[in-house]
């Protein structure tokens, strides 16, 4: 019994560990994305991330002497569609919000994540879990700031981008939740080589019309969103393997951290008192969230 019970914490820790190495490179995607976003479309910036995506996938599933192609092929396309979905909102939002904002808000997929795990996979959602996610949904207020709920206190952000991040956050819970259920099939290399391979199916007719050719600058700061979100999506795969989806999605939330030192250091965007408060409230979240039970 101490043996399984030891057994039980390893998985969990590393589970954990691998979901911090996620967040922490999908924060330096979202950083390059700011940049571009400035000048390029969102659907160009998918495109360009998927490309990389699918050269850098393809060759490590053929390293890995997996097939490349899988078994559930409905539910990788699917979690392709859902994921790609959900980058488009988020850069499109990026574009309109400042990063730290943009992150806590899109940040809410771990609410949607532990709802959808506990109506289509069964997973117990619990106490701890789902005060630490109600913590979290009280800090994402306080980032957004509608004037509806705070007056003359709002900065005034663009509810339209809000919208956007709320349904990204959807439909990424979406995505997340198709991996959680893709693990008893599936190479996680596979399912990671899927979501790019989607995404350009998706966004190429739709990049094409609005093209605006990048600059060297650019270019090279495409290649590292890709390289980025390559290595981050390798990592949220290998976390939900190992654990729950409510409780490795809550991790998730530190990338706020990451996302709100980007903010300061690079984009000169200095939170205020509410933003900081409702951060405040999103990482005790995560504390009750992660928490053993």
């Amino acid at each position: 019994m101490k043996r399984g019970l030891c057994s039980d914490q390893l998985r969990f820790t590393k589970g954990l560990q691998y979901m911090v190495w996620a967040t922490f490179f999908f924060s330096l995607m979202t950083l390059l994305v700011k940049f571009t976003a400035r000048r390029l479309p969102a659907t160009e910036l998918v495109l360009a991330r998927s490309v990389v995506g699918v050269v850098l996938g393809a060759w490590m599933v053929r390293a890995a002497g997996v097939n490349l192609w899988g078994q559930r092929k409905d539910l990788l396309v699917f979690r392709g569609m859902a994921g790609t979905g959900a980058l488009i909102c988020f850069f499109l939002a990026l574009a309109r919000l400042p990063l730290a904002e943009a992150t806590v808000l899109m940040y809410t997929a771990p609410v949607f994540t532990a709802v959808l795990a506990a109506v289509f996979l069964r997973e117990r959602l619990s106490m701890s879990a789902a005060s630490g996610l109600l913590l979290s949904l009280a800090g994402v207020a306080l980032v957004a700031q509608p004037g509806f709920l705070f007056g003359a206190a709002s900065q005034g952000h663009d509810l339209g981008a809000v919208a956007l991040c709320v349904m990204g956050a959807f439909l990424g819970g979406c995505g997340y939740v198709t991996v959680r259920k893709l693990r008893t099939t599936e190479h996680h290399l596979v399912v990671v080589f899927y979501f790019p391979l989607v995404s350009v199916a998706i966004c190429l007719p739709l990049a094409a019309p609005v093209w605006v050719m990048p600059t060297p600058w650019e270019w090279l700061l495409l290649l590292g969103i890709g390289v980025f979100t390559q290595v981050a999506q390798i990592f949220l795969t290998r976390s939900l393997n190992l654990e729950a989806a409510a409780r490795a999605m809550s991790v998730s939330y530190i990338q706020i951290l990451f996302a709100s030192l980007w903010g300061v250091w690079f984009l000169a965007e200095v939170p205020n008192v509410l933003t900081g408060a409702g951060a405040l409230l999103v990482f005790a979240g995560t504390a009750v969230a992660t928490r053993q039970p």
